[in-house]
């Protein structure tokens, strides 16, 4: 390869993407000079969004004492994303699809997901994810990436049955390395879909942090290579999440293809509960975004505009208390599914692999048992 000069990296200004993000509210709450973007929602709207993060994570929170305490395998925290889950789902209708990965409760409780049926899919029962695409919701997705490739199809059917809907998938820093991500991309560019790709880079694909996942100036700088437009945002600032996702929503719904946006965020717990952060990550780091915290931001924004007020926080605080309550009595004993709905809901009648698996399985099982009952008698 000697003798063949590298390709020099795009400048900020060709490709048309700027690295500082779009920011309305700053760290401390005040407003920003920005005035491409509207802050000025109703009241209500800004109420709104307030509970939907407050209670977001207070739920997020019981999900973590839940596993703590035996009764989920596992879960993957949002706390610290709630902005950006929050701003990007709320200036959606109800008739535009989402496609979540996995730490998007925030977006779940705005369509109207209750927590029974998110606790369904983190207690791993086999009906987990029922009722999710009534709400126009995807089911969650753990592969890493592949809700993205699931979106733009549903995009492209939208655009061929003459609906005038929107997808808009949820993705992370280390969702776009992966190829799914880049087919994704690129399809959605080719055919013009109406197609929103958010991408919450909160630093750490699980140990991995961003800069060791590419050497492009941002995630949004990737959006020129596909021939759509990229935007960075602050992943905190429920408000500027909020306009740029329904900007992005309105070009792609008036036939202007899709939208790459990069939320810049911050995983304030670890990727999942299996997983120890301060393997790989320092305290200093988790001090200086917690200093960025979005709640906190918001309400200090509410405050300073006469929106937050005692009645608001007390009426969030019981909302949170219910829905906590509600998740513990759906999750807390719940029966274990009978493990043969494994093999009998793959299809509508069981294959003969699937039959023959399932045979194996319960004879297993039955040797399992006998051994427990031999033991016992042994020790009696």
């Amino acid at each position: 390869m000697a003798g063949i000069e590298a390709t020099p990296r795009t400048s900020e200004s060709q490709s048309g993407v700027e690295l500082d993000p779009i920011q309305l509210l700053a760290p401390d709450g005040t407003a920003t000079a920005e005035t491409r973007y509207r802050r000025d929602l109703p009241p209500e709207t800004l109420a709104w969004l307030y509970e939907s993060m407050v209670v977001t994570r207070e739920l997020d929170t019981e999900f973590v004492n839940l596993q703590r305490q035996g009764e989920l395998a596992l879960f993957a925290s949002c706390r610290g994303q709630e902005a950006a889950q929050i701003g990007a789902a709320a200036c959606l209708p109800k008739t535009d699809w989402l496609f979540p990965q996995y730490r998007e409760i925030g977006a779940f409780l705005l369509r109207g997901l209750t927590p029974a049926q998110i606790g369904a899919v983190w207690r791993g029962k086999w009906h987990g994810g029922l009722g999710f695409t009534e709400k126009r919701v995807a089911p969650i997705s753990i592969p890493i990436g592949t809700q993205g490739l699931h979106a733009v199809g549903a995009a492209m059917a939208a655009q061929r049955l003459g609906e005038d809907s929107v997808t808009l998938t949820f993705m992370g820093d280390g969702a776009t390395s992966e190829g799914d991500a880049h087919e994704a991309l690129n399809f959605a560019a080719v055919f013009n879909a109406p197609c929103v790709f958010f991408v919450q880079n909160n630093q750490w694909a699980i140990s991995v942090p961003v800069s060791k996942q590419m050497v492009a100036p941002s995630i949004a700088h990737r959006a020129i290579g596909y021939g759509m437009p990229g935007i960075r945002v602050d992943g905190n600032d429920v408000l500027a999440c909020y306009a740029v996702t329904a900007e992005a929503a309105k070009r792609a719904r008036e036939g202007g293809g899709p939208t790459l946006i990069e939320a810049i965020t911050y995983r304030m717990g670890p990727h999942t509960t299996s997983d120890d952060p301060t393997r790989y990550r320092s305290d200093d780091e988790l001090e200086f975004w917690a200093a960025r915290d979005p709640i906190q931001r918001y309400r200090t924004y509410l405050q300073a505009i006469d929106v937050w007020s005692e009645r608001l926080e007390e009426r969030v605080a019981a909302r949170a208390k219910r829905l906590r309550t509600e998740l513990r009595e759906a999750v807390v004993g719940a029966d274990d599914f009978p493990i043969t709905d494994v093999f009998d809901t793959v299809y509508h009648d069981i294959t003969p692999d699937l039959l023959a698996q399932r045979e194996q399985l319960l004879e297993e099982i039955a040797k399992e048992d006998l051994g427990e009952r031999c033991d016992g008698r042994a020790r009696a």
